[in-house]
């Protein structure tokens, strides 16, 4: 259990309370400072997973807490920036965020209590999805469009990058469900 990717793994879950408590700090850099720690944890989150392929460190309980890590620090990020922007246009595509990650968690479960969990496994649009999903994030808590006076647009990246997001997750959905649902026609 006590492997170096679930000690990263195990810090990225320490960090989420960290990640918030800073992000609502009265400072004039909290935002980003908090938009700092989220990157810190994404990065993390593809380092863990390398490290356990190429370490040989796989665990049960690494496969395990790494996806519920994961959605974790997503899940309070979608409800910082959902709060902080305060608009139906955050609120919409990270309700549905939300919803695919509970909906796409309970069908792994299902398919995997059946042993048939890689008909469910990540695929590309879902590595697509997360890709968008945190880059849209780390726009989208950085509250930042302009840097030293230069317009660097990533408040309006965030935007397109979550709807980006939003839109794979939906297509992803749909493909895991596809997959379970053949299989349960065809069982």
């Amino acid at each position: 259990m006590w492997t170096i990717p679930n000690i990263i793994t195990i810090v990225r879950v320490l960090l989420i309370p960290v990640f918030v408590a800073v992000y609502f700090l009265d400072w004039k850099w909290a935002h980003q400072a908090g938009a700092f720690i989220f990157w810190f944890a994404a990065i993390t989150d593809w380092f863990d997973g390398y490290l356990a392929r190429k370490l040989n460190q796989t665990t049960a309980f690494g496969a395990f807490l790494d996806p519920v890590a994961d959605k974790l620090i997503v899940a309070a990020a979608l409800l910082l920036i959902t709060e902080s922007y305060d608009t139906v246009w955050i609120t919409v595509p990270a309700i549905l965020l939300m919803s695919r990650e509970i909906y796409i968690s309970a069908l792994r479960e299902w398919m995997g209590q059946q042993g048939k969990q890689d008909l469910v496994k990540v695929s590309f649009s879902g590595k697509a999805k997360t890709m968008a999903q945190m880059l849209a994030l780390i726009g989208l808590l950085s509250e930042m469009e302009y840097f030293m006076g230069i317009r660097i647009y990533w408040v309006s990246l965030g935007y397109i990058l979550l709807y980006f997001a939003a839109v794979l997750s939906f297509w992803s959905m749909l493909v895991y469900t596809k997959s379970a649902w053949d299989d349960q026609k065809n069982g």
